[in-house]
């Protein structure tokens, strides 16, 4: 019989948190799952710690392959994947005992929903960086499908050794793919664009490790550029589709730093609108900077507008949406967060 989950993990160079990983999935109270373990080349005691695991337990099945990296790993993982549900984790993670059964048992009774994720918490509390407590922050105040999609163009919304998804759907989507940017932010925004549906169960499930050598650390195809990259090439796809016009609210370095990547991708900027009056009445990227009160008449002159809110300052976020929102501007329909 296929088991209910299987669980994909790849491994480089992880003997130093791989066992304490292994025994948060070994603890899980729904044991009808098969570990498909992925050793990417590793030059440490990664393989050795997985051969000796796998000769204890044969739900541990462990594939070896050259150095390739974490794309090629993952759809390696992906193909022997043998259950019709997938839970990432990662090899310095740890998975709380319920976070399997939760996970199956939310994709059994939603079939609307492909992907279902979790709370996190950061571990060790002592490494957390402030940076990273605010992005858990924000990650853990997003709970339902509406939630998550309205906010996908801000951050990745779901933490990817978090979630659990229907196999076939990634599958379809084309698996994982190289991109520059982020793997599973691209995965997610494809998902988006199909109208997949996303969940979270509203509990901490998985203890995200901290630490520098983190992919999100060192890897270039995680940096800020490469994420505004994807937004754009995934909003021109989606939200900015069929527009006659696109206002960025906010000239400052985050709305200038998208606005580029928006006009490479043929997406038809028209202005940027600003609270500061040493930007109102000058130009970015030779659009003018006009002032919250004029976006109305703005808006008008368009058959199909939209604004994108760019602004990087915390707090920002909440007034932008405030004003727009008085202006009767759905969020999601005529705006959206991009910052």
């Amino acid at each position: 019989m296929l088991p209910a989950v299987s669980i994909l993990m790849p491994c480089y160079n992880a003997a130093g948190t791989l066992e304490e990983a292994l025994e948060s999935l070994y603890n899980q109270t729904l044991s009808d799952f098969e570990i498909i373990a992925v050793d990417d080349g590793s030059t440490d005691q990664t393989a050795n710690i997985l051969q000796r695991w796998a000769e204890r337990d044969r739900r541990l099945r462990v594939l070896s392959s050259p150095h390739q990296g974490i794309i090629a790993a993952l759809n390696l993982g992906l193909a022997a994947c043998r259950a019709p549900y997938v839970a990432r984790m990662d090899a310095d993670d740890r998975s709380m005992p319920e976070r399997l059964a939760l996970q199956v048992e939310y994709l059994n009774q939603n079939p609307e929903t492909g992907v279902v994720g979790c709370l996190v918490r950061g571990f060790p509390a002592d490494q957390v960086r402030e940076g990273f407590r605010i992005y858990l922050d924000w990650l853990n105040s997003l709970v339902s499908g509406e939630d998550i999609r309205r906010e996908i163009f801000i951050e990745s919304p779901l933490p990817h050794p978090s979630v659990t998804f229907r196999k076939e759907l990634v599958l379809g989507a084309g698996g994982y793919q190289e991109r520059g940017w982020a793997e599973d932010y691209d995965l997610w925004m494809r998902l988006y664009l199909q109208g997949v549906g996303f969940a979270k169960i509203p509990t901490h499930l998985l203890e995200w490790r901290e630490h520098p050598q983190r992919l999100t650390r060192c890897d270039s195809r995680y940096s800020l550029e490469n994420f505004l990259r994807a937004k754009a090439y995934y909003l021109a796809r989606g939200p900015l589709r069929d527009r006659d016009a696109v206002i960025i609210w906010g000239a400052g370095m985050m709305g200038r730093r998208l606005s580029k990547h928006l006009i490479r991708e043929g997406a038809p900027l028209v202005a940027f609108v600003d609270i500061d009056p040493r930007k109102i009445g000058h130009t970015r990227r030779g659009r003018p900077v006009i002032s919250p009160d004029d976006l109305p008449g703005w808006l008008q002159q368009y058959q199909n507008p939209v604004v994108l809110a760019a602004v990087g300052a915390r707090g920002a976020r909440a007034l932008i949406r405030q004003q727009l929102t008085a202006l009767g501007l759905c969020e999601g329909k005529d705006w959206w967060c991009a910052a």
